[in-house]
């Protein structure tokens, strides 16, 4: 049983990671739905928090049927961040996660995310902070390094361990890399496998998959998974991958009708929450995702990206599930 505090998670647990403008909560109502395992709100600025700003203020707004969930929180000055760590908690998440990983440029530039990675003792001392700061259990997800000369992921996870955090998630990249190459899982397994190491730790990157899951659990020993960017517009990677390591059966995937409803009902979720027409336009990177691999979708697609009417893009749904279903009734 794989345990972050007292929470427990399963023997093989699946995470959603956290991404900007992604896992906002109607998408990770729909990632539940699937069998997630523990999710995260989208990364939260601590200078934004403590300045109450409304963007990020309104990413602590958590509902029981998420749960467990994290509040992920960012930021390059450690009183900020211990604040930071002191609203999140009012929001009552089920633990506190310390973003170190984030390439984007705008966050870097700013010395926060994967940037801690050039400077580890201050990443050490903002953890122990942020630690001391909060009840809550708090992780740290991280990559292997800055650049390929600065990998010393090994060491540093024996250090963020000794600052009392309850588990460890790992981008297989380095910064350098954005989201370029391949994952290096070899990092990943050596942290793992280190005898001095009792927390557990969570793989990431390239998983897209229940092959690949059933990999790397193998291979590298990890305690559990996180799913990045495969997961847009295919919340059904979670059952899957789930079901794959159960019984080594590749799940059937989900039929035209059941991926256009749940299209629609995230659709629905998203102008709930952010109104008409931001929950109209956020849909728009999923899209791809949810109807991927259909042939003439071209027509169906361009529809979806230019609507910016909730009624003429539920229509456009609607289109997209009887013209496939005429089609595949017609052989």
């Amino acid at each position: 049983m794989v345990k972050i505090g007292n929470i427990e998670l399963g023997e093989f647990p699946v995470l959603l990671a956290p991404m900007e403008d992604i896992t906002d909560t109607s998408f990770r109502r729909i990632c539940k739905q699937f069998g997630v395992d523990l999710m995260f709100t989208e990364f939260i600025s601590s200078e934004g928090l403590i300045r109450n700003a409304v963007k990020s203020t309104r990413k602590l707004v958590l509902l029981e049927e998420e749960r467990p969930i994290g509040i992920q929180i960012f930021g390059h000055d450690i009183n900020s961040m211990i604040l930071a760590a002191e609203l999140a908690e009012q929001a009552r998440p089920d633990l506190i996660d310390i973003n170190f990983g984030c390439p984007v440029r705008k966050v870097v530039s700013k010395g926060a995310g994967a940037a801690m990675l050039k400077d580890i003792p201050k990443m050490i001392e903002m953890t122990k902070a942020v630690v001391k700061s909060t009840s809550l259990p708090v992780t740290v997800k991280t990559r292997i390094g800055w650049d390929e000369k600065t990998c010393n992921i090994v060491d540093v996870a024996e250090q963020l361990q000794d600052t009392g955090i309850k588990a460890l998630t790992i981008h297989g990249r380095t910064r350098s890399q954005l989201y370029t190459g391949k994952a290096d899982w070899t990092l990943i397994g050596k942290v793992k496998n280190n005898q001095r190491m009792y927390i557990p730790v969570i793989g990431n990157g390239d998983i897209d998959s229940p092959q690949k899951a059933l990999e790397m659990k193998q291979k590298y020993n990890i305690d559990g998974i996180m799913i990045g960017r495969a997961v847009i517009g295919n919340p059904w990677i979670f059952k899957q991958i789930k079901e794959f390591l159960k019984t080594g059966k590749q799940a059937q995937y989900p039929d035209i009708t059941e991926r256009t409803d749940i299209c629609r009902e995230h659709l629905i979720l998203s102008v709930e929450q952010k109104g008409e027409r931001t929950g109209v336009l956020e849909m728009r990177t999923h899209y791809s995702g949810y109807f991927k691999g259909l042939e003439n979708f071209k027509q169906f697609k361009t529809a979806l990206m230019q609507s910016i009417s909730f009624v003429e893009t539920e229509e456009i749904l609607l289109k997209i599930k009887e013209y496939y279903n005429f089609q595949l009734k017609r052989g």
